[in-house]
């Protein structure tokens, strides 16, 4: 695959773009709006000069209820030799596909699975992708040498391949994607009209959780629309839990000790649930999940001591798996907690002492 055109520039498209350009392609830019396509062009992303016959691959990158439309305007004009989407549903846009009567040969659904709480052109990075699972939906009528351009689409952007039929990365989309979204808002939106006081003692509990809650709210009703009844599903079962474990709180407050006792059981055991839940989820590079041991710095807030800090870590021989950072309200520090291997700690902690970091106990 030499060229490519990307139609619709926001973040995926834009980051899909980046992606191909610093790998040598040359890549062609639309979208219906032309601003956010000289954005894109801006950024170096590509070109926004039509090409001059049909490109390799055309990489459709709009909201799940145009991708058939679009696919066919694409396809009419002969823009590419193959085609793929991106959207994060895969069954609806398929069936209007079919019944639009596109080229179903020469096409092939697709989602990478990333993404940011930030939308349009301006969010965009090449290496979004990278280390991510990229889902194809191949269909009976998907030739072999349309899934090996989706295949050779995947690695230039240095994401991993997964095939799955439609309607099964739906309804997983629906669990680890778009019903986590909706709890995000929902917790968040209890923030809303919250007494000041309350604010003020957000944590880093409470900054994870409500993380995405600062997403697009246009772009998720587009997605959500069209993947309603499997997200439904998910939150009826999450209100279920939800119900009982509120019966379980109810129980705790009891006079009766039996009672208590009772509600005691029931929270544990959804937190159980959750350790469990938790621990599947794959780590690093898609790995299986591994245990990390949490090495916690307090941190000035001056320009470059983040810097300094992974300098250090380095030169003492230890790889940073993983990096969250926590603001202290009102004082002008924060802690940086490291999670490394349980065989480096000692001696990361000795190092960093040694440097006159203040390496929490």
């Amino acid at each position: 695959m030499r060229t490519a055109v990307v139609v619709g520039t926001g973040l995926i498209g834009t980051s899909a773009a980046l992606a191909l350009t610093a790998r040598g392609l040359t890549v062609h830019l639309e979208d219906a709006d032309p601003d956010a396509a000289r954005t894109a062009e801006s950024l170096g992303a590509g070109t926004t000069e039509p090409a001059d016959g049909p490109v390799d691959l055309a990489i459709i990158a709009v909201p799940p209820a145009l991708v058939g439309k679009v696919l066919a305007d694409c396809q009419r004009r002969n823009l590419a030799h193959w085609y793929t989407d991106v959207a994060s549903v895969k069954a609806g846009p398929g069936s209007e596909i079919a019944a639009l009567g596109c080229d179903t040969v020469h096409y092939i659904g697709s989602h990478p699975m990333a993404g940011r709480e930030r939308s349009g052109p301006l969010a965009a990075r090449a290496d979004i992708f990278e280390g991510r699972p990229w889902v194809l939906t191949p269909t009976p009528d998907t030739d072999t040498e349309t899934l090996n351009v989706a295949l050779e689409l995947v690695a230039l952007c240095g994401a991993m391949p997964i095939v799955m039929d439609p309607a099964e990365h739906d309804r997983a989309v629906a669990l680890v994607s778009h019903a986590p979204q909706l709890v995000s808002s929902l917790v968040a939106a209890r923030l809303e009209r919250a007494d000041e006081t309350a604010i003020r003692l957000s944590g880093q509990g409470v900054r994870d959780v409500t993380r995405i809650a600062a997403s697009n709210p246009g772009m998720w009703v587009d997605i959500l629309s069209a993947n309603a009844g499997a997200v439904a599903d998910v939150l009826e079962a999450v209100a279920r839990d939800l119900g009982e474990t509120v019966t379980a709180l109810r129980a705790m407050e009891a006079t009766e000790e039996g009672e208590r006792r009772a509600g005691a059981t029931g929270i544990e055991a959804v937190m159980r649930r959750g350790n469990a839940g938790q621990a599947r989820i794959p780590g690093k590079h898609g790995a299986p999940p591994t245990r990390y041991e949490t090495v916690a710095v307090v941190l000035g807030d001056q320009p470059g001591e983040l810097g300094r800090l992974f300098g250090e870590v380095g030169d003492a021989g230890v790889n940073i798996e993983d990096v969250v950072i926590e603001h202290s309200t009102g004082q002008q520090v924060g802690f940086v907690q490291l999670s490394v291997a349980p065989t480096a700690v000692k001696r990361l902690v000795k190092a960093l002492r040694a440097s006159g970091w203040n390496v929490r106990d």
